[in-house]
């Protein structure tokens, strides 16, 4: 069902199987469109579901369309960790390959993620922003939400106006992914690559999943706050074209 929140379009289905079904049919239209611009792409536990419903619903299509998708494909991820190379179980790089890319047969020349081993970070950053900007900008972007508020790792406090740069993360965040790490939170990289809100708020759409009771409480928050710095992704508020798709987990503690 959906309903009409205090401040975003918010959808509600049943649990995160659903949410993830239903984002992937959303996504294979958005690429089976006749002039489709390139995807935004998120990754963590949220998009595992996703990715896996949006393999399933490809190899669902006629060998036409499903060759038309994988042509047509251009995704840019948000973020990738500093000083981790593409091949590390860790890096989003090889979470792109081993969950999408892969099953799905993509070029991954097609599968665009900044370059954590670059010598200069911060010109890999600049770099990064302006081929998406040079590739006509991202069409539709898939957003998870972090536990603090954030949306790529552009980490609280962040202004609406933070471009693409180097990032520190917070001690949160870095414990919140250690499972891809062996479970050691030190050993999650400080420091990572992304868009900020300055890139996401240009996207022409998009789409926030927010699936679990884990993540009550901040989508409570992001439902009511007024937009900050303390809150990143309360600035989605200032996005014309913006859809929550939750599960009722994740609304147990909203009232909605």
């Amino acid at each position: 069902m959906t309903v009409a929140p205090q401040r975003f379009p918010l959808t509600v289905l049943d649990d995160a199987q659903t949410v993830a079904r239903h984002v992937a049919r959303r996504v294979v239209a958005d690429r089976l469109a006749l002039t489709p611009r390139p995807l935004g792409l998120a990754t963590g536990a949220t998009m595992v579901p996703v990715y896996e419903a949006l393999v399933a619903e490809a190899w669902k299509l006629p060998a036409s369309q499903r060759q038309r998708l994988q042509q047509k494909w251009r995704s840019y991820n948000l973020d990738e960790y500093l000083g981790v190379p593409p091949h590390h179980p860790g890096s989003f790089a090889f979470f792109m390959h081993d969950r999408l890319a892969g099953p799905l047969q993509l070029d991954p020349a097609t599968v665009r993620l900044p370059d954590g081993m670059a010598a200069d970070p911060l010109g890999e950053a600049r770099r990064y922003s302006a081929e998406i900007h040079a590739a006509g900008g991202i069409g539709l972007q898939l957003l998870g939400l972090g536990l603090n508020g954030h949306v790529g790792f552009n980490e609280p406090p962040c202004a609406a106006t933070a471009s693409c740069r180097p990032v520190e993360l917070s001690p949160e965040t870095r414990r919140h992914n250690a499972s891809a790490f062996g479970g050691d939170p030190a050993a999650v990289p400080s420091q990572a690559i992304t868009l900020g809100l300055a890139e996401i708020l240009a996207a022409r759409r998009i789409l926030l999943v927010v699936t679990g009771a884990a993540k009550a409480g901040v989508l409570r928050r992001m439902l009511q706050a007024e937009p900050c710095p303390q809150l990143p992704a309360s600035w989605l508020q200032r996005h014309p074209a913006v859809q929550v798709i939750a599960d009722r987990a994740a609304l147990g503690a909203t009232g909605a």
